[in-house]
């Protein structure tokens, strides 16, 4: 079986407090993958950033002192398209921090031949999420499009795409520069 894992395409990420030029051309391509897992019979689910008011007092907020995915505002809920799909989700994990806990939980029992990842950030959450893949399901083949994934620094985008590489993901659709 095939899992999409559609990790934090959220508002805050996207056009918000930590929105980037470039973020909303991921919109097409993510939708498109979810279409297709759906029509393919393979299974997707979505994680959300989520923090409380106090997210300044936390230690991620003490390293990135800018508060986004606060739980209840519009930053917090899924962008755009990808938003309206989301009742099609076998599951939505929140998590507080960049790795979901819940997502190693789901897929630990082995059902998944297959896990692709896509969202935002490609630096922070997406490879943190692919290495619980990686970890919760050791034989499955793990996959992260590069036209699904981003981050507002291009070089750290590159140097992301290199470290999942490194880790034996494969990175599909990749435009070495």
């Amino acid at each position: 079986m095939k899992l999409l894992v559609v990790v934090d395409y959220q508002n805050d990420f996207v056009d918000g407090s930590l929105g980037f030029p470039g973020a909303e051309k991921l919109e097409t391509p993510i939708m498109e993958k979810i279409q297709q897992y759906i029509i393919d019979g393979g299974e997707v689910v979505f994680t959300l950033d989520t923090h409380a008011s106090n997210y300044l007092d936390t230690e991620e907020g003490k390293n990135l002192p800018v508060p986004h995915c606060i739980k209840g505002s519009d930053g917090h809920k899924l962008h755009g398209n990808v938003a309206r799909v989301s009742k099609f989700a076998s599951a939505i994990f929140e998590k507080g921090t960049f790795g979901c806990e819940a997502l190693f939980e789901y897929i630990l029992d082995g059902k998944y031949e297959e896990i692709e990842l896509c969202g935002l950030v490609s630096n922070i959450c997406v490879i943190s999420n692919a290495v619980i893949a990686k970890t919760a399901a050791p034989y499955a083949h793990i996959i992260v499009d590069a036209r699904c994934t981003a981050c507002a620094d291009k070089d750290m985008n590159e140097k992301a795409l290199d470290m999942l590489e490194a880790l034996h993901v494969e990175v599909l659709n990749r435009e070495r520069v």
